[in-house]
């Protein structure tokens, strides 16, 4: 349902201005966007120009020059297929509340993305408070909005499980696209702020990990995951890789949940494996988002876990560790656990670790820190730095899982409490982790 995944959240008197935006952020894509859907609309309406801007900030806080590189190659994708529906896209660069409110000024209505953490949420509030035009907030990157499903944060995926399947079906199907009229010549040349050349690459180059950003990269992916993994997605495993490695596309936006179900849908013959990896996809990954967007403190180890949780690893805090590390140790990947040191090996070099050796890597830095609290701060500070996906809703919540976060209480042992154990028994008995050691530790 197209109205509830948009909100007027500002209106204006009916001013003379001489275009429409589309500030584009959280969804770099052209496919399945509805965000872009709605700008168009509006354009058509009221007969004016439409420009798609996306703003480049620098200093983003923890960005790295792996994710920027990803980042660009996806815009300019982006450029590339707007282009086709003879879209003008306008690349900005510095401060987002400076340059948005700049383009304000001339424009009629603009249209954005809705955000989740709190570093975007914030810039947007503070660029409502001095903007003088229509704005709509458009959720183009869940497949039911987050606010639909339940408007508190979640418990448990049971519990989010029930709610979100009692709604999903209603937002399960993409709407008619429109095409964009472009006989509406534009009065005001903004070519003169694009910076697009000056930071797109001339050409396509695989980045660390074998990944290229852009959304017609990630179609590639999907579709070839679809061909040849999906049918091998319950046997997968870091000896394997039986995995779709969509994560990166779905944190920058490249590929929408509700285009990979649409093309998973079809595969009846496949029923099993389809049910496990939408799971993941749409269960635990907008249970995330549901978790960092009702929970403030989703990012401060003094808010991410449950009572319980605080209680048993506080009474374990002082018992004796066999292996303590730094955290330059372990970004180094100096410790004694050769499946470790693959995995932060692995996740330097690539960008890309599965979810169930994240498990595993971040258990380990809880057993092995002085304390939990040092032990979670390490842990996203290698998280943030290094994973493309890094910085998402579902990162910041698969650490905060390894702490007990949307789990429950289980055996009580030395330095865990009541916390879920991981150990390198449970790699040797599912995986040939000889291989996994043999591509990423050596």
């Amino acid at each position: 349902m197209l109205e509830d995944r948009i909100k007027k959240i500002n209106s204006t008197e009916n001013l003379n201005r001489k275009y429409i935006v589309y500030w584009m952020q959280e969804a770099q894509r052209t496919r399945y966007n509805f965000g872009l859907e709605k700008a168009i609309r509006i354009s058509n309406l009221k007969k004016q120009p439409l420009y798609v801007i996306f703003n480049l900030m620098k200093n983003y806080p923890e960005a790295q020059k792996r994710h920027f590189e990803f980042m660009l190659q996806g815009l300019k994708n982006v450029r590339e297929n707007l282009a086709k529906k003879k879209i003008k896209f306008i690349l900005l660069e510095g401060d987002f509340q400076e340059n948005i409110l700049k383009i304000s000024e001339k424009t009629s209505s603009m249209v954005w993305d809705k955000s989740y953490l709190k570093f975007q949420i914030g810039i947007k509030e503070k660029i409502l408070k001095n903007i003088e035009c229509d704005v709509f907030e458009v959720e183009s990157n869940v497949l039911v909005p987050v606010e639909i499903v339940t408007k508190k944060e979640e418990y448990s995926a049971k519990t989010f499980r029930d709610k979100y399947n009692k709604v999903k079906d209603r937002y399960i199907d993409w709407l008619e696209e429109e095409k964009y009229d472009v006989s509406y010549p534009s009065k005001d040349n903004m070519d003169s702020l694009d910076l697009s050349d000056k930071y797109f690459p001339e050409k396509l180059e695989e980045l660390d990990g074998g990944f290229l950003g852009g959304e017609d990269e990630a179609l590639k992916r999907l579709e070839r995951f679809i061909d040849s993994d999906l049918k091998f997605y319950l046997e997968k495993g870091p000896d394997n890789e039986r995995y779709s490695k969509l994560s990166p596309y779905l944190h920058f936006g490249n590929i929408s949940p509700l285009e990979i179900w649409q093309r998973l849908s079809k595969k009846s013959d496949l029923t099993e494996c389809c049910e496990s990896f939408l799971e993941e996809l749409l269960i635990r990954r907008e249970l995330a988002i549901n978790f960092v967007y009702y929970n403030k403190k989703y990012d401060e180890w003094n808010g991410i876990t449950y009572r319980w949780a605080y209680e048993t690893l506080k009474l374990h805090e002082d018992d004796k560790r066999e292996h303590i590390y730094s955290k330059e140790e372990l970004e180094a990947f100096k410790t004694h656990d050769e499946y470790w040191n693959s995995c932060q090996k692995q996740m330097v070099k690539t960008g890309y670790m599965d979810g169930y050796m994240r498990m595993y890597w971040c258990k380990k830095i809880l057993e092995w820190s002085r304390t939990p609290q040092i032990a979670y701060e390490t842990a996203i500070y290698l998280n943030n730095k290094y994973f493309y996906d890094g910085r998402d809703p579902s990162s910041y919540t698969g650490v905060a899982w390894c702490f007990g976060k949307h789990d429950r209480a289980w055996k009580e042992r030395a330095i865990f409490g009541k916390i879920r154990y991981m150990n390198s028994n449970g790699l040797e008995r599912k995986f040939e982790m000889e291989t996994y050691i043999k591509k990423y530790g050596r």
